[in-house]
C-alpha cells in the first residue's frame, strides 16, 4: 500500500498571520463568557470563542486563553471557573465582556456558586468546572476543566463567531 507523505511540498507557498486568521475565520464557533473569582473574591470574566468538548467520561471541556489577556494571571491560577454558552440575543453581553478597562459585571445578573465563581443568569448553557490541566502552546494557554455541573436552555439560537464577527 502506498501511503502519501504528509510533508508539505518544497514549493508550497508561505502564508502570513493574516492568511492564517482569515482561513480560521471560515470555521464558525460559538461564543462564551468564562468567569472566575480572583484571590480577593472579585469576579473576573471574559468573552471566549475557543471552547470545545474533550470527553464524556469523565466530563471534560477545554478553552483557550491568550497569554497577553489582561485576566491571564487570574485564570492561569484559578481552581474553578464557569463557561457560559451565549444565545444570539446575548450579543451585548458578549461585547461587554470583550471590552477592556470597564467593569464587565456592571448591570449583569449573576450569583456565586459553591466555589465563589460567578454564574451568569440566562446563558444558553453553563458548565461549572474544576481546573484540571493546562498546556502552554504558542501564544495561548489551553485550559482543560472537569465539569462539576451543567445546565442548558432549550429552543434558543446560539450566538456564533464567524469571519471575525459575532453573528446574531
Amino acid at each position: 500500500m502506498n501511503i502519501p507523505s504528509l510533508a508539505a511540498p518544497p514549493d508550497a507557498a508561505a502564508f502570513t498571520e493574516r492568511d492564517f486568521r482569515n482561513a480560521l475565520g471560515q470555521f464558525a464557533t460559538g461564543v462564551t463568557v468564562v468567569t472566575t473569582a480572583d484571590d480577593q473574591g472579585r469576579p473576573v470574566g471574559m468573552t471566549v470563542s475557543s471552547f470545545n468538548s474533550v470527553s464524556l467520561q469523565p466530563a471534560l471541556v477545554l478553552w483557550s486563553l491568550g497569554c497577553h489577556a489582561g485576566s491571564y494571571p487570574v485564570f492561569a491560577q484559578c481552581t474553578h471557573y464557569a463557561i457560559h454558552v451565549l444565545a444570539a440575543h446575548d450579543k451585548p453581553l458578549a461585547l461587554q465582556f470583550a471590552q477592556r478597562g470597564v467593569d464587565r459585571f456592571a448591570g449583569i445578573a449573576w450569583q456565586p456558586n459553591a466555589q465563589g465563581v460567578p454564574v451568569l443568569e440566562g446563558a444558553l448553557a453553563t458548565f461549572e468546572c474544576r481546573a484540571r490541566s493546562q498546556y502552554r502552546e504558542g501564544d495561548h494557554l489551553i485550559l482543560v476543566g472537569e465539569v462539576l455541573a451543567c445546565r442548558h436552555a432549550a429552543h434558543a439560537t446560539p450566538l456564533l463567531y464567524h469571519r471575525g464577527r459575532m453573528q446574531d
